[in-house]
């Protein structure tokens, strides 16, 4: 799908290094988190790596989120103390978790490209969970 933006807030997408996901339990309960991301021009993708967390990637509570409440949010902003300079954009869609296959591969693949993190961290292939939001539409802001 054309997300129909205008080609600053493109680059912001694709250009941002960290976005805010936002979820909803089924009681409709929010949820919103930093995470690491690419966007391939047609979805979004995150991945649930291996940085230490308290639970297992599928007890954290926004992928419980996803599998009560597919509907989401994912925000990339810039700000500045000149207000006339600050963007934003928000993707609403619905997410997914990609647990196999070549579209998974090819977003971890994404993923280490933008993140050098990722490639220290050993980002794998074949284990690492994946969310995907495809989105159903973005909107876009700047200030100025």
């Amino acid at each position: 799908m054309s997300l129909g933006l205008p080609p600053w807030a493109a680059a912001l997408l694709r250009e941002s290094r960290v976005a805010r996901l936002g979820t909803a339990d089924a009681a409709g309960q929010p949820l919103v988190v930093p995470v690491c991301y690419a966007f391939d021009g047609r979805a979004c993708f995150s991945a649930l790596d291996a940085k230490p967390k308290r639970v297992a990637a599928g007890a954290l509570r926004r992928v419980r989120n996803i599998v009560a409440n597919p509907r989401v949010s994912l925000v990339v902003d810039r700000w500045d103390e000149d207000w006339s300079k600050l963007l934003w954009v928000i993707v609403e869609g619905r997410a997914e978790l990609l647990t196999a296959g070549a579209e998974r591969a090819a977003a971890v693949d994404l993923l280490r490209e933008k993140y050098a993190q990722y490639r220290a961290l050993g980002l794998d292939r074949e284990a690492a969970p994946v969310i995907r939001i495809t989105p159903a539409r973005a909107l876009a802001w700047r200030g100025g």
